[in-house]
């Protein structure tokens, strides 16, 4: 993968299919640190120990259609590439947290890429489950939550609906912008 926005992406949707009513996304950049965090959380079906042991191991998956999970091995290569390191926890009936820490400036560190589309694809593809996207960059942050944006809508409104994801996109790109002090 080119952008760690798609390892996002591959691991929300681990997340829906391990029957997730709720997946929370965050990214903390911190250049001052060196840093950049990504940590993905689902109230999932969770993993048993034996399994989660070897979770990174390609040739483990749960995958009926092919032999082969490679998702969270490059995402934990990704991190590990640029001297950071990477981490999984979880808990049947509880569910799973990733976290892939980064060294911010390293030349093998994969550019974060367009979260905004990562996040309305998610939510188009599964409109039924929640989601809470946090970015913070150097202390500023945002969050974009729908369980406010049902609260908000009402019940009647389809988050997939295109003008909804359209909304979605545009905050999240522009809330992007602001975090990092104008223009990406």
């Amino acid at each position: 993968m080119v952008e760690l926005s798609l390892h996002v992406l591959d691991i929300a949707q681990n997340s829906i299919k391990a029957g997730a009513s709720l997946v929370e996304i965050e990214i903390n950049e911190n250049t001052v640190a060196n840093t950049l965090v990504i940590t993905i959380t689902d109230n999932g079906c969770g993993m048993a120990p034996d399994f989660l042991k070897d979770v990174t191991n390609p040739f483990r998956t749960t995958r009926t259609t092919r032999k082969v999970g490679l998702g969270l091995s490059m995402f934990k290569s990704a991190a590990e590439l640029t001297g950071g390191s990477f981490s999984i926890w979880s808990e049947q009936g509880k569910g799973t947290k990733v976290k892939a820490e980064f060294v911010h400036n390293s030349i093998d560190r994969q550019p974060i890429g367009d979260m905004a589309a990562t996040i309305t694809t998610v939510i188009n593809a599964n409109p039924s489950i929640d989601y809470v996207y946090k970015h913070s960059y150097n202390g500023n942050e945002f969050d974009f939550d729908t369980r406010q944006m049902r609260e908000a809508l009402g019940a009647e409104v389809n988050l997939s609906e295109n003008d909804v994801l359209l909304w979605i996109d545009d905050y999240i790109k522009n809330e992007t912008e602001n975090i990092y002090g104008g223009a990406i």
